[in-house]
């Protein structure tokens, strides 16, 4: 089935953004067609921030991909890191990733973790399952890991539940080369789990009602394939679909949304090109068995962070689908259609604060954005997005 695709240029706006310094400062305000904003820093000294999350009492969790568990507690970060994380492959893309506390937490306590596991001289993407209790994590459990290694890059690691209590899991190609025999590439390769994203229920075993349960040879945890480096993930609370953002080559970031079954098409179909050369990649940028991305970006955004915004704090933006960027260093605001199922127009917002690794609306309704030093040498910030009366 074929979905509308539309391009934008990074940067492009329909609306007029002002650009923030680095250390953004509350009385700077950017300008939106329908919301003006200011970017509040709220958590400083953070080293590669890559995710967040909220607790019931108010805690927010934090990761760094250097390995580290954070908690922010009435503002304050906490100096100690969480102890009993596992141990991680910090290296390249590698590190600790993406932090969700289970539907249920406020019963069970459990916590997941996604993160590059060292595998020998390789590694793998895994996650686990704590109970956090007294600012620690334990009796922490394996619940996942990736049959796939290969070079230090695209782990993927992004966790979603769904409105029905499942976890689903985006997992890149890890750098696999575009080469030769396209459709024999990883990705269009389902006996392993490269550019997938895979559906488990909460304790790491299969669903049985997963689209590939029982064919030989395909590993029954996928749900989705045909990707290269899915860094978004985020449900629709009200449709229950699934969003993903993907990062293409040089060009070519996707949206895609996402079902059961269905192949995305990476590297066979796409819009991006070589890095270096600048030669096509692709075979082509349609095929019929092969999903068309709802939207995608040329130049890219090198897409991050993903919701889908239902707060009280911004109401014309409410249902849009908000998208970090890292190299656009910038938040793409989505408008949707009436049935949330394409685009009708983008602002760009946040723009010039820096990379955008994480974003997350907290249970306050504001919108929060983590960004990043890409080299970890440097302490960023998280930034919370206030309106301003017109």
């Amino acid at each position: 089935m074929f979905r509308p695709v539309l391009q934008i240029l990074a940067g492009a706006s329909l609306c007029l953004a002002v650009a923030l310094p680095a250390a953004a400062q509350s009385d700077e305000i950017f300008y939106s067609a329908h919301h003006n904003y200011r970017a509040v820093s709220v958590v400083e000294g953070l080293i590669q921030p890559w995710s967040m999350a909220w607790l019931p009492g108010g805690d927010m969790l934090v990761t760094e991909k250097p390995g580290r568990l954070r908690i922010v507690r009435n503002g304050n970060l906490l100096p100690d890191p969480v102890s009993g994380v596992p141990e991680v492959l910090y290296n390249g893309q590698g590190g600790l990733f993406d932090v969700v506390p289970h539907p249920d937490f406020a019963n069970n306590r459990f916590v997941y973790l996604t993160f590059a596991k060292p595998v020998g001289d390789n590694s793998t993407t895994a996650v686990v399952r704590g109970r956090f209790e007294n600012d620690q994590l334990t009796d922490v459990v394996e619940v996942f890991a990736a049959s796939a290694t290969g070079r230090p890059g695209h782990y993927g690691g992004r966790l979603a539940f769904s409105p029905d209590g499942h976890m689903f899991l985006s997992l890149g190609d890890r750098q696999a080369p575009p080469a030769g025999d396209l459709p024999a590439h990883p990705a269009q390769d389902n006996s392993n789990h490269q550019g997938v994203i895979v559906r488990l229920n909460d304790d790491g075993s299969v669903p049985s009602d997963n689209p590939f349960v029982g064919q030989d040879g395909v590993l029954p945890e996928i749900w989705s394939y045909g990707h290269r480096s899915p860094q978004g993930l985020a449900f629709h609370p009200e449709t229950g679909d699934l969003w993903e953002t993907e990062h293409g080559p040089q060009g070519g970031d996707e949206l895609n949304l996402i079902e059961p079954g269905n192949n995305y098409g990476w590297p066979v179909i796409g819009y991006g090109v070589n890095y270096v050369s600048g030669s096509p990649i692709h075979q082509t940028t349609t095929l019929a068995d092969m999903q068309q991305p709802v939207r995608f970006w040329t130049p890219v955004i090198a897409a991050s962070g993903l919701i889908v915004y239902t707060g009280d704090k911004f109401p014309m933006w409410y249902g849009n689908i908000i998208a970090g960027g890292l190299a656009g260093e910038q938040l793409a605001n989505l408008y949707m259609s009436e049935d949330y199922k394409t685009v009708v127009r983008e602002d760009t917002l946040a723009y010039g604060i820096g990379r955008i690794r994480d974003v997350r609306q907290g249970p306050d309704g504001y919108i929060y954005i983590a960004t990043e030093d890409r080299a970890g040498t440097t302490p960023t910030a998280i930034y919370r997005l206030e309106p301003v009366d017109r």
